[in-house]
């Protein structure tokens, strides 16, 4: 099972309203955890193991500007992911996450814009080239390359893998 949500807004953590944070964490943190406990139950249930596998980002490990928010929603997602993985276990149920930097997407896009805006950038695709100029790779994820490492973390080649939260993001941290 593969919990794949995620909703971002742009703001400051101490001028946004708190609807704002509930917008986010509804998705981002009730919306995995929902599903990490029904795909969980059901996997006991079946009692053959399984892969439990979420959707972090790398602002879920390090904060940025503007987007307290969202990075606190993902760092939630990536708690979460360690201390299923410790309950589940002994069922043979390995929990993971990944954790992409910038993915091009219609999400990524609407919120490179909101975020160029509120810091100064003439347009996103001028603070993409900002983010791009860090990555040793020069470029942004494309779904491909997130789709592949989920297809290795939901395969046998990561069965002993369980816990973790594996970055994704051209080299821009390096863990």
């Amino acid at each position: 099972m593969v919990a794949n949500a995620g909703r971002f807004v742009a703001g400051s953590l101490i001028d946004s309203p708190l609807s704002e944070l509930d917008y986010v964490f509804d998705v981002n943190v009730k919306g995995t955890l929902m599903c990490y406990r029904a795909a969980g139950k059901l996997m006991i249930e079946q009692g053959r193991g399984g892969k439990i596998i979420g959707a972090c980002s790398i602002a879920g490990k390090k904060g940025t500007i503007l987007g307290g928010f969202y990075c606190a929603s993902k760092a939630a997602v990536r708690s979460l992911t360690q201390t299923l993985a410790t309950e589940l276990g002994k069922h043979s149920i390995t929990v993971n996450a990944y954790a992409p930097g910038p993915v091009d997407t219609e999400f990524m896009r609407e919120g490179g814009e909101k975020m160029a805006k509120q810091l100064g950038f003439p347009d996103g695709a001028t603070f993409m080239k900002t983010y791009m100029a860090q990555a040793p790779l020069g470029r942004i994820a494309t779904p491909e390359d997130i789709a592949r490492l989920v297809s290795f973390l939901a395969s046998e080649d990561s069965s002993y893998m369980t816990g973790q939260t594996l970055t994704m993001d051209g080299g821009v941290m390096m863990d």
